[in-house]
């Protein structure tokens, strides 16, 4: 599978220092790329010590940490407490940088429908429906991320194998059908609010995410 994979080479590394809300910092190595099969301008961010992770891709010795992150810039930039996406972006940026691997920052705002589409979904949910009909009901599909894009930036930073930070398993079988082997998946934390108990819960129920609920505080 990996050789249908349309080729995306890198285009521009550069270190860019990032600092966090609540003051966590770290370094990442910014890529970008040519050749995306869907012509975004999706990032990959090597953290920690990412460069001997490289080196360690053999069976026998430990894989990059990689979350695919699908940005939100309500819950990534605003802090949006209807998600959990902020918290989780900042998670994976710590435990990367610990572990050693990417973060891919990949442009499918809403689970792929758009910004203002997923302002229109909000606007739904308010109205009682859930995170996944509320996209179906504006004529999307419940999730529409491809992730054909973060296989093409794996396969061009020369990683084929990776531990998946992810609580979504259709993440991993995605990559797997790309010819990501994906060695174990990594849970991230549960970011639980009582803004969005109920979008969790959904998740949970409706698409299998691996969430251990416990009620908001």
């Amino acid at each position: 599978m990996t050789g249908m994979l349309p080729l995306a080479t890198v285009r521009t590394q550069v270190q860019v220092p990032l600092r966090f809300p609540d003051g966590y910092t770290t370094t990442a190595r910014v890529v970008t790329f040519t050749g995306l099969a869907d012509g975004r301008e999706h990032l990959a961010l090597g953290l920690g010590d990412h460069a001997t992770t490289l080196r360690r891709d053999a069976d026998d010795l430990p894989v990059p940490l990689v979350r695919p992150h699908s940005e939100c810039l309500t819950g990534d930039v605003f802090g949006s407490q209807r998600c959990d996406c902020g918290p989780q972006l900042r998670e994976a940026a710590e435990r990367i940088t610990v572990a050693g691997g990417y973060l891919l920052y990949l442009r499918q705002e809403g689970r792929g429908i758009g910004l203002y589409a997923k302002m229109e979904a909000y606007a739904l949910q308010d109205t009682g429906l859930d995170t996944y009909e509320a996209n179906v009901a504006l004529g999307h599909d419940e999730d529409a991320r491809d992730y054909t894009v973060a296989a093409q930036m794996l396969r061009a930073l020369d990683v084929s194998r990776v531990a998946l930070l992810s609580n979504n398993p259709d993440k991993a079988e995605q990559l797997a059908r790309l010819g990501v082997a994906v060695t174990e998946r990594v849970p991230t934390a549960v970011h639980l609010s009582p803004a969005n108990a109920g979008y969790l819960a959904t998740k949970a129920r409706h698409a299998a995410h691996t969430l251990q609920l416990r009620p908001a505080r």
